[in-house]
């Protein structure tokens, strides 16, 4: 074989090499890989007994809606007669006349027609009042609407002289003014081991004393020399989902602070407070809460100063705080346990006195630890206020039982839950969207 047969004959059997003059374009993944056909194969359908029990769901949700989807197509929303035999008479599915006829009194109970622009403004005033405190996206500027906002509220949806909620408001200033001002005078006359304490007590009990005593007077005087207000609304004419959103919001608003007070108190070293502490949460939470809507009802109002005319539903959300209260500071002082011996070394070393290493280090701590405990107390506690009807108070279930009274209604029953079930339905699942969405945001391990 000559030279140039032998190296043909090499070249065939060598591999051809070259190098590449460009970048070659990516491919696209094939289907199975990636999108919803991927999404099923891994959550779906990853494994025999997994495609069972998928197929098994399907078929049990596809039966549901077999039998509740006509209920609902083949529905009465306005009759001819604005009755249970009317929705029969046209329909043999659900009669959501009930809801369209009585929607306002589901909202607002029996709360004048003409007024109800008030108790609409007061929950736009409320939901601008929680922005900035629930997002820090929010306008600051809307911090001081968030600590007027509950004497506007008061103002909007009761009426009366606008002097009484000015002269409620001039309470926790007073305190404030006495907490800031006379610390130094305090400190000087029992020293600094007992100086803030004491101050704390003094400003607390001035601010008592003048809500119990001193806002009669000068709302009085005030307004017998400058009548400004708004017309009153009696609070028997207050119900449906309004009045469960006036006791939730203001349980859920006021026992977080007041829970977090109980907490250190029931941890403090100080035994005259750790024992009022210890004492209040026990004998909240040894009580059921419909125990307390009776006290509510019929003795607190004895402990109210002579003459005096206590509203029932300030009355109601004063005890719903309370119980509320003993429940969060059972979840913060968890919080606080759960927080490593460490953090306190360090808040010691780093000189913080105990306020300071309470709000710069444990309490933010504890709080973030605390959200899931903290937003499942207070659905619990949204949930709650429907107990008002054993006290005559006509929440949702309070009017749907009077609904269901009238002959032309009576008999009905699913629609008006459902309708009710709905709507905390959505308030609750809103407060476990948000407990979500700050858990994700407060997270700090990155995973």
């Amino acid at each position: 074989m000559s030279e140039t047969h032998a190296e043909t004959a090499l070249a065939r059997k060598a591999p051809i090499a070259f190098v590449a003059d460009g970048q070659i374009p990516a491919s696209p993944p094939p289907s199975t890989a990636v999108g919803p056909v991927k999404w099923a194969k891994d959550n779906l359908f990853s494994g025999p007994i997994n495609s069972l029990l998928t197929i098994l769901s399907f078929a049990f949700v596809a039966f549901l809606l077999y039998e509740i989807l006509p209920w609902f197509i083949d529905s009465s929303w306005s009759p001819a007669e604005m009755s249970l035999n009317g929705c029969r008479a046209e329909a043999s599915g659900a009669c959501f006349a009930v809801i369209n006829e009585r929607f306002n009194q589901f909202f607002f109970g029996f709360y004048p027609a003409d007024l109800y622009w008030r108790p609409i403004l007061a929950f736009i005033v409320v939901v601008l009042a929680l922005w900035p405190v629930l997002f820090a996206s929010a306008p600051r500027a809307l911090l001081g609407l968030s600590a007027l906002a509950p004497f506007i509220c008061y103002l909007l949806i009761w009426g009366g002289s606008i002097w009484g909620p000015v002269a409620v408001l001039l309470g926790p200033v007073i305190g404030y003014l006495i907490f800031t001002r006379a610390q130094a005078l305090f400190t000087a006359v029992v020293g600094e081991a007992f100086g803030p304490l004491l101050t704390l007590v003094a400003s607390v009990l001035a601010t008592v004393f003048w809500l119990l005593t001193l806002v009669g007077p000068v709302d009085g005087a005030l307004s017998s020399v400058l009548p400004i207000g708004l017309e009153e609304v009696e609070s028997n004419k207050l119900g449906g989902f309004m009045l469960s959103l006036i006791i939730g919001l203001v349980g859920i608003v006021a026992s977080l602070p007041l829970g977090i007070a109980l907490a250190l108190g029931r941890q403090s070293k100080l035994l005259i407070v750790k024992a009022i502490s210890v004492g209040f949460i026990e004998t909240m939470r040894g009580v059921p809460l419909i125990t307390l809507l009776f006290v509510a009802s019929t003795l607190l109002n004895y402990f109210m100063p002579p003459g005096s005319n206590f509203d029932l539903i300030l009355r109601v959300c004063i005890m719903v705080t309370l119980f509320a209260s003993a429940y969060m500071a059972e979840v913060i002082r968890g919080g606080i346990a759960a927080l490593p011996k460490g953090q306190y070394e360090a808040a010691d070393a780093m000189g913080l006195t105990y306020a300071q290493s309470m709000r710069l280090i444990v309490l933010p701590q504890a709080l973030k630890i605390s959200i899931p405990n903290i937003v499942s107390t207070f659905i619990g506690l949204f949930k709650d206020t429907t107990l008002v009807i054993v006290i005559g108070l006509l929440d949702p279930l309070g009017l749907s039982s009077a609904i269901r009274a009238d002959a032309a209604w009576n008999g009905i029953v699913w629609e008006l839950y459902g309708f009710i079930a709905l709507f905390f339905f959505i308030f609750c699942f809103g407060m476990s969207r948000y407990s979500q969405y700050l858990e994700r945001k407060l997270r700090t391990d990155h995973r």
